[in-house]
């Protein structure tokens, strides 16, 4: 994650160690994900006749009176230039005023903030806004599709960006300490906006998404900016890039499933949940056990016959009934060597057989009276290579 976005332009100074944040493809809230901020202390830069004043006492002579007395001289530096750091935080925002931990409904309702909420410069996001911005890190987002009748049926996409990239949600954090806690905890929340016109079949919000290296990018990690501004609020719109967006596994709405195959269309052939391959997988599976494995020392000429590509018997033409039952086989010697030997035909009825069964004992119709024909059997001639074409299909 720091090579690429490196690799985007965003300079990283700071990391955590790799078993602090995991990656993961079923990140739900309350877990510690990647944030991107400037390094900056955990109120935020202030202006200067706000910011906290370190004071040093220095002793000054009064030669009027030759008394000694101390005197506080106030530093009021702040750093020009910042580094900038991935630093892990929880997701849900706790703000710094809270004394105790939250239960999990009110940390989930502030796992987003809407773009419209930070308008007016009040309430619980006003701080926040103006000094604590940053960018949430992630390859890509679900979000669910309701279908069937109501809306009661989701069916889950992954939407990410079309060119490969991370994805940077414009975010804002918080550093919080309970009463009963002397440890510092991070927290963060992802800024949401309407929907583009790729995703509104989809849901009517998304992430703010932040275009890397863009001014509009510069502006929100500028902690320096620490007034909120109709600028800032105009960065909070729908992406403008290309997005892939497709449906995934149903699995992934479960908290606690994780697997690759989450962020992999449902339709692909690389999909194991496809249910193309999973005929697939199963022709070749009975081709494999089909195989004919031949003896190493075995040897043998054989000859490429011809086939179908189901191995059925190739089509004989179809001669007219006339034909059957008056034309006899002609054979010669060379027809005599090449004749087929039958074996005698199982009569045993079998399971399955009934319909047909039925339907063979019905006697034929007259084409000209509801009288019943009378079949005839034509003669065979027991001779070796003459049959009946009817016996070469029993077979």
């Amino acid at each position: 994650m720091r090579h690429q976005l490196q690799q985007q332009g965003l300079p990283v100074d700071e990391a955590p160690a790799d078993d602090e944040v995991r990656e993961t493809y079923n990140f739900p809230p309350g877990a510690y994900g990647l944030v991107y901020r400037a390094d900056i202390p955990d109120q935020g830069v202030q202006d200067e006749d706000n910011a906290p004043t370190e004071a040093a006492s220095l002793p000054v002579v009064d030669e009027a009176r030759n008394e000694e007395h101390t005197t506080t001289e106030v530093s009021q530096k702040q750093p020009k230039t910042y580094k900038y750091e991935l630093k892990a935080m929880k997701w849900g925002l706790i703000p710094f005023w809270t004394k105790r931990s939250p239960d999990y409904g009110s940390m989930m309702r502030t796992i987003n903030c809407r773009d419209d909420s930070l308008i007016e410069n009040r309430g619980m996001w006003n701080t926040m806004k103006q000094r604590k911005r940053c960018l949430v890190i992630a390859q890509g987002f679900y979000e669910w599709l309701k279908t069937g009748p109501g809306g009661k049926e989701k069916r889950p996409h992954f939407v990410k960006r079309k060119d490969g990239q991370l994805m940077c949600f414009a975010g804002l954090w918080d550093c919080v300490k309970y009463e009963d806690s002397e440890e510092k905890m991070y927290t963060y929340t992802v800024i949401t906006t309407d929907s583009n016109k790729q995703l509104s079949f989809l849901h009517d919000r998304m992430p703010v998404i932040l275009e890397p290296g863009s001014e509009g990018m510069k502006m929100w990690l500028d902690p320096t900016r620490n007034k909120w501004s109709k600028e800032l609020q105009l960065l909070l719109k729908p992406f403008a890039g290309e997005l892939d967006c497709y449906p995934v596994n149903q699995e992934v709405g479960k908290v606690g499933n994780n697997s690759p195959d989450f962020i992999i269309p449902i339709d692909s052939k690389d999909n194991k949940k496809n249910i193309a391959n999973f005929f697939g997988n199963a022709r070749k599976a009975k081709e494999v056990a089909t195989e004919v494995q031949h003896d190493k020392e075995e040897n043998r000429a054989t000859k490429d016959i011809p086939r179908t590509e189901d191995n059925a018997p190739l089509p004989v033409p179809v001669e007219s009934t006339e034909n059957i039952s008056s034309k006899k086989r002609s054979h010669s010697p060379d027809a005599e060597a090449k004749s087929v030997k039958v074996t005698k035909l199982d009569t045993t009825p079998r399971k399955g057989l009934a319909t047909v069964k039925a339907i063979s004992n019905k006697k034929p119709r007259s084409a000209v009276s509801n009288e019943a024909v009378t079949k005839k059997a034509s003669p065979v001639k027991k001779e070796a290579g003459t049959q009946r074409i009817t016996n070469f299909f029993n077979k």
